[in-house]
């Protein structure tokens, strides 16, 4: 089996994680903040390892500012509404998930709210840091809040100029959010460098962790609004949810095998490297590139852009055909929108979707000969 869909979820976890998972739930798995007991206490104790790590990887101000979320489709919920009020303006990427622009829909529809879409110039030759702040630039209004974007889009390796985006909105005080999905785990995203106001993660990607897991990161000064209410483990006689953070915005009982797992990941990645892991998925994309280009009917999207992963279509064939008849030769990628129509249209395969080919370090050169030998044959129609 050739796994080349790390974009939705990493695999095979590293075995750190599953060792560390099965530890938990056979040794310590008590529910933190919520007992006065040994059990309890350990939990807690690995809960702050795990916030100190992510602290400590994406250049955060304090572990009480890492929220632990499902994924980061919650975590974008949690940072979005947490700035939405009647006439609030948003800005975002025209490569952003429907993770953010469901929500800014939402709020369009039921807050009074309203966005604005700036351009990533995904095909331009030309493109630079100041052409995408200028776009930005020319949409900001008093009544602006925050920019959103990507750090890196599902569909193609266009890395966003994260820092030029926050000296920007520090220059307009407005917050910067940032969807960390495809970027954390595969390049280095610092909040204190990049001026990040909120950052997304999903755990079970880049990061190498399962799912279930991931963490909304918040600046000092972002505003801490829960959108859920209940449990904190804390204050029980008051009726409202405590000022402090983590506590404020984490109703409920966490998922702590999934936590102690996130944290493995880390540890995991940190020893293999960010630096190590970039270049090996540039080379494997650059493989990628270059063999599916040399076919003739093969349209690759985004080539310039390296990274961990590459979109391409087959002309004459459905996107969602190339997916299954790869998977019929053991190898696994994703056909389809992948849930960003924003992107597509970006790119201009917003009639026809893309087949998504996603690069992690377990990935081999091999791994890429196989794909382009697939969608070789299924090119010459060989899978009649």
């Amino acid at each position: 089996m050739i796994y080349l869909d790390n974009a939705a979820t990493s695999f095979p976890k590293p075995p750190e994680v599953i060792k560390e998972m099965s530890r938990c739930m056979l040794e310590y798995c008590g529910n933190p903040g919520r007992g006065s007991h040994k059990l309890a206490f350990a939990a807690a104790e690995k809960i702050y390892d795990c916030r100190v790590a992510l602290t400590d990887l994406f250049s955060a101000s304090a572990p009480e500012n890492v929220i632990f979320c499902q994924n980061a489709t919650a975590a974008l919920n949690l940072a979005i509404q947490a700035l939405a009020r009647d006439g609030a303006h948003f800005i975002c990427s025209d490569m952003e998930h429907n993770s953010v622009r469901r929500p800014l829909e939402y709020l369009v529809r039921e807050k009074g709210g309203s966005y604005s879409i700036f351009d990533s110039h995904a095909r331009d030759p030309y493109r630079s840091p100041a052409k995408i702040c200028r776009s930005i630039a020319s949409l900001i209004r008093p009544e602006t809040v925050a920019v959103i974007s990507t750090a890196c889009p599902n569909i193609c390796s266009q890395i966003m100029p994260l820092d030029e985006i926050g000296r920007l909105c520090k220059k307009h005080g407005i917050f910067f959010i940032v969807d960390g999905a495809q970027g954390a785990g595969h390049f280095d995203i610092s909040m204190e460098r990049s001026n990040i106001s909120a950052l997304a993660l999903p755990g079970h990607k880049g990061l190498m962790g399962p799912q279930g897991s991931g963490a909304l990161i918040v600046s000092d000064d972002f505003p801490a609004r829960p959108l859920l209410y209940g449990g904190s483990g804390s204050a029980s006689l008051e009726p409202n949810m405590p000022l402090e953070l983590p506590e404020r915005l984490e109703a409920g009982t966490l998922s702590t095998p999934a936590i102690v797992g996130l944290e493995a990941g880390i540890k995991a990645l940190r020893g293999i490297g960010l630096d190590k892991i970039s270049s090996h998925e540039q080379m494997l994309f650059s493989k990628a590139q270059r063999l599916l280009s040399e076919i003739p009917s093969v349209t690759v999207y985004a080539p310039r852009d390296a990274g961990a992963v590459i979109s391409f279509n087959i002309s004459g064939i459905p996107s969602d055909r190339i997916a299954n008849l790869l998977s019929e030769r053991d190898i696994c990628v994703r056909g389809g929108f992948h849930c960003n129509p924003f992107a597509h249209a970006a790119l201009g395969s917003d009639t026809s979707g893309s087949v998504r080919a996603s690069f992690s370090h377990f990935n081999t050169a091999d791994d890429i000969y196989r794909l382009a030998e697939g969608v070789r044959d299924i090119a010459r129609g060989k899978y009649r």
